[in-house]
């Protein structure tokens, strides 16, 4: 497999984005597009820690049931869970149960609405500045950075849970604070320099 394929559609994409019909979407709509908002910022580092060990494909097809099982990811719900929510959650089918995970999502609720300028602020603080060209093959694609690693050390200070160094660049990634779509991709750069 190329890094960069041509889909039944006639378009050049990252070869991942091109594996299955839910990755296309996934790929087209929203990865690498810039993503703000507590809320939401809270939803994609949830999903990127219940990833951790897994496949993306399988926490994006479980996403619906994530969303449900967390009150559409609503930091002010989510951080007052107790003891019942998280029986209710690991008896879920729907989502990954794991107790250490579904613990960590209420730990960083409540981390996130500790957090005195949101939850979004931080996290985008640590963006870094648009590359000059995109990367031609996944080769050029990091595994985490000086700003992930810089990231996942203020998370974890201020409460934060299941966020390495390596969960924060895949966070980076997925929101759009790196542009790491492959050149020639046909997925418009949102970014200045993308």
């Amino acid at each position: 497999m190329t890094d960069l394929v041509t889909g039944a559609d006639g378009l050049p994409r990252c070869a991942w984005g091109a594996s299955t019909p839910d990755y296309a979407v996934y790929h087209d709509e929203e990865w690498g597009r810039p993503l703000r908002g507590d809320d939401a910022l809270y939803e994609r580092l949830t999903l990127e820690a219940f990833q951790s060990g897994l496949s993306w494909l399988t926490i994006l097809r479980k996403r619906p049931a994530f969303r449900l099982a967390f009150d559409e990811f609503r930091i002010e719900k989510v951080a007052g869970y107790g003891e019942a929510d998280v029986a209710r959650l690991l008896a879920d089918a729907g989502i990954v149960r794991n107790r250490a995970k579904v613990e960590a999502a209420i730990a960083n609720a409540r981390a996130a609405l500790a957090l005195p300028d949101g939850l979004s602020a931080l996290l985008w603080s640590y963006a870094p500045p648009p590359r000059a060209a995109r990367p031609r093959s996944f080769a050029e694609v990091p595994a985490l950075t000086p700003e992930s690693t810089a990231m996942a050390k203020a998370l974890k200070k201020s409460g934060f849970r299941f966020v390495g160094p390596t969960t924060a660049y895949a966070l980076m990634q997925a929101t759009g604070m790196v542009d790491d779509h492959l050149a020639n991709c046909h997925v418009a750069g949102d970014r200045p320099g993308a």
